[in-house]
């Protein structure tokens, strides 16, 4: 006998019952961001590692150290995608949703794929829900955007929620700030760690991410983006809080907030939990102006969201989810009655219940347990001179043809609906 073989490590397989708490998590994202007028996309599972580099940023974690990138078999370079926002971009790029009313709103829930560290709740394949919204550069759309996932969160019980608040400025504005924290970061740069060293010049604003001591002292009495925004910023951001206020909705304004993309603008947000310990992000997003022209489009503003579903099941924790509904279990009391047991089944499925068969050979009894584990409303024991249609909750028993198993199955549910 072989090695037993086991999932790569940073994977993991859903089973059933796990499945049946993500198929919640879609359900409610589904209803919330579908009653907001967002529809679903889903793009290729890989792309053009271009399309990463200039949109995400050749300077950043994902791009330099974390992606899956491999050569096909025409030579062109792929990339398994890390993260949503990018190439829901290139699909509003390349098939003209600029033509549509705008915003378009997008929402998907996708696997994506990092070479990370695994831990708990961060895996090397991993799923994300997330939202869209392109064409627009409303304050009323960032605010929107943050109440959704915010509502989502909520309604998936995510407990001990938080939300933090910032914003990036425009791209010139960050441009010059910029040069003041990189000044900065080089007049302390004895006390940084050599990887935020190593980042002075390509991407000085991740030091504020930093857990190295030093850094972190250095990092307390940095200059901050948020006090040096331009005015048009800063009615932007004060829009966006105000939207937020009126919706009652809780936040912290964070100085210190960045994200790991360079395509980030303005609005910047994360939710976190304090269920999770030091790890705590669950979700966030911000608004991305200028991605769309720099993967060769129009200057296109947009703004959207990713909500980790694994950590939003862990930050959940075990919330009850009802078990699927099962109208019909089919048992034979003889091998005479397993055809038109069979059979009966199917005719049940097209009637629009959902019904099982037996498939495991056991005796009358077993299927009785069976049936009773499975959560059946109604069992239907087929013998070959009829059947017995026994009610699960009541006890109660009729005996009766084949064919009328179906109709009293559906005027029985219809009572008690």
């Amino acid at each position: 006998m072989g090695k037993k073989l086991q999932a790569p490590r940073g994977t993991y397989d859903v089973l059933p019952d796990d499945a049946v708490r993500r198929d919640h998590v879609e359900a409610t994202a589904r209803r919330i961001l579908g009653a907001a007028g967002y529809r679903r996309i889903e793009t290729p599972t890989f792309e053009a590692t271009e399309l990463f580099a200039r949109g995400v940023g050749a300077s950043t974690d994902i791009v330099q150290k974390e992606m899956y990138t491999f050569e096909d078999g025409g030579g062109r370079s792929v990339t398994l995608r890390p993260e949503g926002t990018a190439p829901v971009a290139r699909a509003y790029l390349e098939h003209g949703m600029q033509k549509l009313p705008q915003p378009v709103k997008l929402w998907y829930l996708s696997s994506f794929y990092r070479y990370e560290r695994a831990q708990a709740g961060r895996y090397r394949q991993f799923w994300q829900v997330g939202a869209e919204a392109i064409g627009s550069a409303d304050p009323a759309v960032d605010a929107e955007s943050i109440l959704l996932l915010a509502e989502l969160l909520e309604s998936l019980g995510v407990r001990d929620v938080r939300l933090r608040l910032g914003s990036l400025g425009t791209p010139k504005t960050r441009a010059a700030y910029r040069e003041l924290l990189q000044r900065y970061l080089r007049d302390h740069e004895d006390q940084l760690s050599e990887e935020v060293r190593a980042r002075i010049d390509l991407n000085p604003l991740r030091a504020f991410d930093a857990d190295h001591p030093g850094t972190k002292a250095v990092m307390e009495g940095a200059p901050r983006l948020l006090d040096h925004l331009s005015a048009e910023d800063l009615d932007h951001f004060a829009e966006v809080r105000a939207l937020l206020d009126g919706a009652d909705l809780a936040y912290e304004v964070d100085k210190t907030l960045v994200r790991g993309l360079d395509y980030y603008a303005r609005t910047l947000f994360e939710f976190t939990s304090d269920a999770l310990g030091a790890q705590s992000g669950v979700g966030g997003g911000g608004r991305y102006d200028g991605l769309i022209e720099q993967i060769g489009g129009p200057s296109t503003p947009g703004i959207g969201w990713a909500a980790g579903i694994e950590r939003i099941l862990l930050a959940a924790g075990e919330e009850p989810v009802p078990a699927p509904l099962l109208d019909l279990y089919v048992a034979y009391a003889a091998p005479e009655g397993r055809a038109t047991g069979f059979e009966l089944c199917w005719e049940a499925r097209r009637a629009g219940l959902s019904a099982q068969f037996e498939l495991a050979g056991r005796s009358l009894k077993g299927q009785l347990k069976q049936a009773d584990r499975s959560g059946a409303r109604f069992v239907a024991i087929v013998g070959p001179d009829g059947a017995t249609l026994k009610d699960m909750e009541t006890g109660e028993q009729d005996e009766l043809e084949p064919g009328r198993v179906i109709p009293v199955v559906l005027k029985k549910g219809k009572t008690l609906a």
